[in-house]
């Protein structure tokens, strides 16, 4: 980094040193300040608190006003106390996350790792997603590389990059096909969800019974990079602890019909975010692309 840039990026010093000590928190604190965080938020949160609820009414239409206002009320809190759940993925000691994960199916993770091959751990954007990864590293052991987008503050993607590349084996670019593969091919394990609004290589599945463009690559991903494909759920639980499960390759997936198994993916991530539905990535506009004829959602 060039002196100009040390000037302009100026502010990072006092940011990770204020991110570290969020990180160490004990955890009933830090769910605590994620409550008081997302009251804070809350007037700088008006687009995004929109398309939450835009995406709430279409796929809880059962539910009535005042329990999806209610739901959106404990998502706003989980996604701010998930900007915090990222620091101590990033930056907590492995002392500090001791007996915050518990794992099921870790038989299956060590069976696919066992056998040479590389593993696509497929889940979903939740508000947690990378702790999520970074406890099951430290649970089992196993290093894990994560797949990330770059942020646009060239001061601040240098932080995030170099907080994530301490806290995990990797990382991936978002796009970056040729990285993804390689990884997969030299046996690593990767966090790696493909359920936001893709524009290309995409079928119009269900999701909550809304047709949402979904990618069609991950089967064959999963094929050049000869890669196990394992199901990896998570949540936080009430006592503020982390269950993570990852279970055994879909039967019969993946097939030979794309959509067909982007639609499977869809109902299994559906599934799992029916359980604890406050704990899933609403405020992203998973329904932006439409089929042909239809109208935004999110006007």
């Amino acid at each position: 980094m060039t002196e100009a840039s040390k000037a302009r990026c100026w502010f990072i010093v006092p940011l990770e040193l204020l991110a570290k000590s969020i990180a160490r928190l004990p955890q009933p604190m830090l769910l605590r300040l994620g409550s008081v965080l997302a009251v804070l938020m809350r007037p700088l949160l008006g687009k995004r608190r929109r398309y939450a609820r835009i995406n709430l009414d279409l796929c809880f239409p059962a539910l009535d006003v005042a329990l999806r206002e209610r739901l959106l009320a404990d998502n706003l809190r989980a996604t701010a106390t998930g900007a915090l759940e990222l620091l101590r993925a990033w930056y907590a000691p492995a002392p500090a996350l001791e007996g915050l994960a518990e794992v099921e199916g870790l038989e299956h993770l060590r069976a696919a790792t066992a056998s040479g091959r590389g593993v696509l751990l497929f889940g979903g954007h939740f508000t947690h997603s990378e702790l999520a990864a970074r406890l099951l590293q430290q649970v089992s052991g196993q290093p894990v590389h994560v797949v990330v987008r770059s942020n646009n503050n060239r001061c601040l993607e240098a932080m995030f990059d170099g907080a994530r590349r301490r806290a995990f084996a990797g990382t991936i670019a978002k796009k970056d096909v040729r990285g993804l593969l390689r990884t997969l091919s030299q046996g690593g394990v990767v966090a790696y969800s493909a359920d936001q609004n893709f524009t290309y290589q995409n079928a119009f599945v269900p999701f909550f019974g809304i047709a949402a463009a979904t990618l069609t690559a991950t089967p064959d991903l999963a094929r050049r990079g000869k890669a196990v494909v394992l199901p990896f759920w998570f949540h936080r639980g009430d006592d503020g602890r982390y269950r993570l499960r990852i279970e055994p390759q879909w039967s019969g997936w993946p097939s030979n019909d794309p959509a067909a198994d982007a639609a499977r993916y869809m109902s299994e991530l559906e599934q799992a975010v029916r359980q604890h539905p406050e704990q899933y990535l609403w405020v992203h506009r998973r329904f932006k692309t439409r089929p042909p004829g239809e109208a935004s959602v999110y006007r």
